[in-house]
């Protein structure tokens, strides 16, 4: 047998030739070198890829040292893209109290963060927090840059939902643009309340208006406080007696109810009561819509009287005329005709409707000595009237006549706590009621308060 040269790799187990052996076992390692220089370049290059979607979604994140984007993995099934981050390992942790930078302690549990999607894919960050040991405040777990302590969401996550929130007319329509269930959305709706109150500011408040507003079935209300002058619900409490009224005032702090000059309020004792207890110097203007209420009803009582007299002897002549006596004005159009029949017929309603008339000329007077005045003519002239109702409305107004006359130092209504009462019938309704007092009352804060609602994004 020929003599094998050196370095060459005989076929063992072969009967091959061992020139033809030592030719093929050559090309044979030729092979596996280039194959295995392909594997290495497809593996550098997957690694090069990996790195720049690692790189172009830190970018995307807003993601600074000493964090970093450590992984990128899609989940097409699942439609997901997870985004791991990792933090320096040799960087030092603040501490989230003091903000002293501490030695790492360890790291806290892996955490999930929902983030804005990217196209059709959900985005979440997946991270472990590194927790410091704080010669203060002992060991505490970091804050992250990309969302609010204890948060679920990234805060530009969080910013686009209260955006889509404040936009859509219910949490159902919320839902399926944010792909969020009812209570994800009231936890973001609580969160972004609680964030604006922390921000919001009271030092213009001069003009406040309380009103009532029914929450549930029967007897069931709410108070509402209202900043006349910015155009904003400032509290929402349950109830509507003394107590409720002074937790509405409440809202303001101490320093800042001494700076209320007036309170715009309906004839209620209650928040009479409590606005003399939280702000004694402001002055109480009674409404002059609620005043309008009280007149309308007793010449609504006297019409009802008086239709039914006039229905025992066969005059039908107040059927289907309750609304002409209770408009502010007079009729216009053919129905003119038929209101100045009735006016001729020397009625008892139509002189209650004359007195609740005149009384209108009392707001344009043009001070409180000149309305004094006209109230005192009017005032006799309804007790001498013999229609119960108008008198007994007389008299409250009287009992509450200076609170009538503020209005003239103070020209406020609770006009803008009316109109806030249509936008609160509309949450509302859009909602199909409320359970809980709670959720009503954030709902109303989130959409009337004019607060600051969105996150700061870092």
């Amino acid at each position: 047998m020929l003599a094998q040269e050196a370095g060459a790799r005989p076929c063992f187990g072969s009967h091959c030739d061992p020139g033809l052996a030592r030719s093929t076992c050559g090309l044979d390692v030729v092979g596996a070198m280039s194959t295995l220089g392909s594997m290495t370049k497809k593996a550098e290059s997957t690694h090069a890829a990996e790195a720049a979607v690692a790189a172009h979604y830190g970018m995307l994140l807003g993601i600074q040292s000493p964090w970093q984007v450590k992984r990128v993995e899609l989940k097409l099934e699942a439609k997901r893209v997870d985004v791991e981050l990792g933090h320096d390992a040799s960087a030092a942790v603040a501490c989230p109290e003091c903000g002293r930078a501490c030695p790492r302690y360890d790291h806290a549990p892996e955490r999930q963060w929902r983030h804005l999607d990217v196209m059709q894919f959900m985005t979440v960050i997946r991270a472990r927090v590194p927790r410091c040991q704080c010669p203060e405040h002992g060991v505490v777990t970091a804050t992250v840059p990309w969302a609010e302590p204890h948060g679920r969401f990234t805060l530009m996550f969080e910013a686009f939902a209260v955006a889509v929130i404040e936009a859509a007319r219910s949490f159902v329509q919320a839902m399926e643009i944010l792909r969020l269930d009812w209570h994800t959305i009231q936890e973001i709706v609580e969160r972004a309340v609680e964030r604006g109150l922390l921000r919001r500011s009271t030092d213009e408040v001069r003009q406040v208006g309380m009103d009532e507003k029914n929450f549930g079935r029967g007897q069931d209300y709410v108070s509402v406080m209202t900043d006349l002058t910015g155009r904003r619900v400032l509290d929402v409490v349950k109830d509507r007696n003394t107590a409720s009224g002074l937790k509405l005032w409440e809202s303001l702090p101490p320093e800042q109810r001494q700076q209320v000059e007036a309170v715009a309020i309906d004839m209620s004792a209650e928040f009479a009561a409590a606005a003399k207890q939280a702000a004694p110097q402001a002055a109480i203007v009674y409404d002059r819509f609620h005043v309008s209420k009280h007149l309308n009803e007793a010449v609504d009582k006297v019409r009802r009287d008086e239709h039914r007299r006039l229905l025992e002897v066969g005059d039908e002549s107040l059927t289907g005329s309750k609304y002409l006596w209770l408009q502010g004005a007079c009729p216009e159009g053919d129905r003119a005709l038929d209101f100045s029949e009735l006016c001729e017929r020397n009625l008892k309603t139509a002189r209650a409707w004359c007195h609740k008339e005149t009384f209108v000329e009392f707001w344009a007077q043009p001070d409180a000595i000149s309305a004094q005045a006209f109230f005192r003519k009017w005032f006799g002239a309804a007790r001498r009237s013999k229609l119960e109702p108008i008198k007994k409305t007389a008299l409250t107004l009287q009992s509450h006549l200076q609170g009538l006359l503020n209005f003239f130092l103070h020209p406020i209504t609770n006009a803008i706590s009316e109109g806030f009462n249509s936008k609160i019938q509309a949450i509302k309704a859009d909602a199909r009621g409320f359970r809980r007092f709670e959720n009503y009352r954030y709902r109303i804060l989130f959409h009337c308060g004019k607060l600051d609602l969105l996150p700061v994004i870092r």
